[in-house]
């Protein structure tokens, strides 16, 4: 809803003073949304889990459980009855918006999000704040953008500003904020929009800097490396750090596919979220009666700061590391509403931890030095999940403000990527869009010519083509009157017999004689867009036929005018 002044105010500036207005006014809108949320997730948390943890046993225990099934089953009627596209993190949603919706998102994603993302969060629920407000602060640009007169065609440039500013206000980290939106998202980073983002992401991370603060997420000490020690354990942390993060992808994707388990059927699904909460109120209440850290509720940023103050023994951290594990696969898996950035960087920071003590039992390793194994742990193991590399350094060295730990961050990187390709088809999000029934291929189209040239004819092509199943004059003149395409395929006798034409259809009938066919040109649905175009080429009849592979049944028919409008498509989702 635009607000009727604003837009006429607005085109009388030139037009690269309009798009700067209107990039500040997505950044400052976003980053204040999501600053609320970070300020509602903490207010939430300390008003409960705090005070409670001082409390005798049954209380902390009643209170607890009390909390977060509470604020699960509201979370799972506001999903459920408002916005089902608010469920997780939110950055598939939002990835999918901006190519498929062109950066429209809907309001109600925004204030859902809001409200299902505190009291999950905050209310104890083992999900992070990052991802949603990605989500969040993406929705909101995109609303900004309409208010400003801008429509629905036309968003996507505020969708990317706005999840910018959201990341940068979330994490305090405008460089990785910018890299995560281009390298997730746009998954271009020559993109033309970098200009705009990149202010976003500044405003971002000005408006967390005036409300909260200017302070990194975590305070090192001295972290400077001692020795070649480190960088020799450097891999194993990395490689033990990335297969944690590709067992909670593939364990949460397959317990999120609920159509795998017939236990679930009948359990409604705004029920399901508060099974997540359980779990996660079983394993963390037992883990703070043994240990005292709250670390598997909500965020678990206390005891992951205590962790890289090493105030944390290499056992507790093994403990945290796979109760925290658990409970995220078990909320996330569940359909609570929250994010993967924190846990899986808990997850890594855990995971360093444990190994860098047990390496310290084994020969001298300095506490700094177990420091460096955490944070490495921390890059990779998000890394892996996400499949950003260079945000994945990039955030954990803006959150911490230590440059020496960048050479031992890359070489972390290497190994968790190595490893991500190995074992996953996709990162974490292209999976979730994936399982939700979308193709990434028709989803994202390629960035260059290559990318293009290899692309499988399949995502291009018109499905369900009109066959011709019977070259009887009747049934070819209902053909010709039920559709209006000038080439039909022959499908008879169980094989392709050729192409029909149009001309040639009417021709016969008004001579009365036997219909001629053109010999059919024919491609499997994994050929490349390259060699379909040679096809194409070749193909008297201007018409490749994509093929079955063991049947030889169409499966769909390719022209030189989907070609010309798939790569017009692909110049305006670039431009």
């Amino acid at each position: 809803m635009s607000v009727p002044w604003l837009p006429s105010l607005l085109r009388r500036l030139p037009p690269r003073g309009r798009a700067v207005v209107q990039t500040c006014v997505y950044g400052l809108g976003a980053g204040a949304a999501t600053v609320a949320f970070q300020l509602g997730i903490t207010w939430l948390y300390r008003a409960t889990f705090v005070p409670l943890s001082g409390q005798p046993r049954a209380v902390f225990l009643l209170g607890s459980l009390g909390v977060v099934l509470g604020s699960a089953l509201v979370v799972g009627w506001l999903l459920n009855s408002f916005c089902r596209e608010a469920r997780g993190s939110g950055i598939p949603q939002l990835k999918a918006a901006f190519w498929k919706d062109l950066g429209c998102v809907p309001w109600r994603v925004a204030w859902v999000k809001f409200i299902a993302g505190i009291l999950s969060i905050g209310g104890g629920s083992s999900l992070g704040r990052e991802g949603p407000s990605v989500q969040l602060a993406g929705a909101v640009g995109s609303n900004l953008a309409g208010v400003l007169g801008e429509p629905k065609q036309n968003r996507r440039l505020a969708a990317a500003a706005g999840a910018a500013a959201g990341l940068a206000a979330a994490f305090n980290t405008p460089l990785a904020a910018v890299t995560f939106v281009l390298e997730e998202i746009v998954q271009d980073l020559n993109s033309r929009i970098l200009g705009s983002v990149l202010l976003a992401s500044l405003l971002g991370a000005f408006v967390v800097h005036g409300v909260i603060g200017k302070q990194p997420s975590f305070t090192l000490g001295a972290v400077e490396p001692s020795g070649w020690t480190v960088y020799l354990l450097v891999p194993v942390v990395a490689a033990s750090a990335a297969l944690v993060g590709v067992l909670f992808q593939k364990t949460t994707l397959a317990l999120r596919d609920q159509r795998q388990h017939r236990a679930l059927v009948g359990v409604p699904l705004w029920l399901r979220p508060a099974l997540g909460g359980l779990a996660t109120w079983s394993l963390g209440v037992t883990v703070f009666l043994q240990t005292g850290h709250l670390g598997v509720f909500s965020l678990g940023y206390d005891d992951l700061s205590a962790g890289l103050a090493n105030q944390l023994t290499w056992q507790i951290a093994g403990v945290l590391l796979a109760a925290k594990l658990v409970a995220t696969i078990a909320c996330y898996g569940f359909g609570g509403c929250g994010g993967i950035f924190s846990p899986t960087l808990f997850f890594g920071g855990m995971c360093g931890l444990f190994l860098g003590g047990l390496a310290g039992m084994l020969g001298h390793l300095s506490a700094a030095d177990q420091v460096v194994l955490a944070v490495v742990g921390m890059s990779a193991c998000l890394g892996a999940v996400v499949r950003a590399p260079v945000t994945g350094i990039l955030i954990v060295f803006e959150m911490t403000h230590e440059f020496a730990l960048v050479p031992a961050l890359m070489l972390g990187a290497l190994v968790s990527q190595a490893l991500s390709r190995r074992f996953l088809r996709h990162n974490f999000y292209d999976a979730i869009l994936a399982q939700d029934g979308h193709r990434i291929e028709h989803l994202i189209p390629p960035r260059d010519l290559a990318g293009w040239q290899q692309q499988p004819v399949s995502a291009l092509a018109t499905r369900s083509p009109a066959l011709a199943t019977s070259l009887e004059p009747a049934a070819v003149q209902m053909l010709l009157r039920s559709h209006p395409y000038e080439r039909f395929p022959v499908w008879t006798d169980g094989g392709l017999q050729g192409i029909l034409t149009r001309a040639e259809a009417q021709a016969a009938l008004a001579e009365q004689r036997s219909m001629q066919l053109v010999p059919a040109v024919t491609c499997a649905p994994e050929s490349g867009v390259r060699e379909v175009q040679r096809l194409l080429l070749e193909s008297p009849s201007g018409l490749v036929v994509v093929c079955e592979r063991n049947t030889g049944a169409p499966l769909g028919v390719v022209t030189l005018h989907d070609l010309l409008r798939a790569e017009m498509a692909l110049g305006g989702s670039r431009a």
